[in-house]
């Protein structure tokens, strides 16, 4: 869930003291978490304010600095409440248990997660390349019980949540959850199976593009990119996310074609986060070594 805070707080704080504290939060499950450009008493008057407003909120963080590492965690400092980081998050008539420490989750990809599961048809084989503890995965699964979901993450904890999620969720045999690298997990496992890949990670997408080709079966399919990019008033981020996809696949003979695309959400000044759905129409005989 996301709310605008600083109207919240409008007849709290001061504009300069406003101008430290970020304009939205999240709440997952009984835990919100927001940015702050300092860490001091306003942060705490934010936090307090959450807690008054949504009284299901029981701890609230404060999200010191970017996402980082390989698996994606936060850096969170307790303002006020329990401390505790797990907790349960519920959407699309799935639940799910997450360490919001330990394993990056974002409500804010809820549209996303009903879009795609939307799209996929009866049948399907699907190859989740980013998965965390497996929203995606799960709310397909559920939404399109004849279809099988693979799904991937690189850390053990966001897999362990995986695995619970799928029990919570009864998913039994419809997701499969996979500890790896992504990258060795297709080359070693899922060549040639999907009909559709999730690519739900910005900072890795471009550079795992080739193997969710690989994954894609002969007569090709889906993948669905998701990218940040940087864009001006005057231009369209769109455009900059096709343009380096097409750079990325041009030195291989494929037959592609770009399909929806939009803007997920506004990340930063200038920066945004675009998803663009890419249907390969069949695969060559002969993929290259590299792209």
């Amino acid at each position: 869930m996301r709310g605008r805070l600083k109207n919240k707080l409008s007849d709290t704080l001061s504009s300069e003291e406003l101008t430290k504290i970020y304009h939205s939060f999240d709440i997952i499950g009984d835990i919100a978490i927001f940015k702050v450009a300092n860490d001091d008493a306003d942060a705490r008057t934010a936090a307090n304010q959450i807690m008054a407003v949504h009284r299901n909120v029981k701890t609230v963080f404060a999200q010191t600095g970017p996402v980082k590492g390989d698996h994606r965690v936060r850096q969170l400092k307790l303002l006020v409440g329990e401390g505790k980081t797990r907790t349960r998050y519920k959407e699309s008539g799935c639940v799910f248990a997450v360490d919001v420490k330990k394993c990056y989750f974002s409500p804010r990809l809820s549209h996303e997660r009903t879009r795609i599961a939307r799209l996929v048809k009866s049948g399907e084989t699907v190859v989740n390349m980013f998965a965390g503890v497996g929203c995606f995965s799960v709310i397909i699964a559920k939404s399109v019980p004849q279809t099988k979901v693979y799904s991937i993450d690189v850390n053990p904890v966001a897999f362990r949540y995986m695995e619970e999620n799928v029990k919570i969720n009864r998913d039994y045999g419809r997701v499969i959850p996979i500890l790896g690298d992504s990258k060795d997990v297709i080359n070693t496992q899922l060549r040639r199976k999907a009909d559709r890949v999730l690519m739900p990670l910005p900072e890795k997408a471009l550079e795992y593009l080739p193997h969710a080709i690989l994954a894609l079966k002969p007569t090709g399919g889906w993948i669905h990119l998701y990218d940040f990019q940087h864009a001006t008033s005057n231009e369209n981020p769109l455009d900059g996310t096709k343009q380096k996809v097409a750079q990325k696949l041009g030195s291989c003979a494929l037959s592609y074609t770009f399909g929806f695309s939009r803007v997920v959400r506004s990340t930063g000044p200038n920066w945004y986060q675009t998803v663009l759905d890419i249907q390969v129409n069949q695969l060559p005989n002969q993929l290259p070594s590299k792209f």
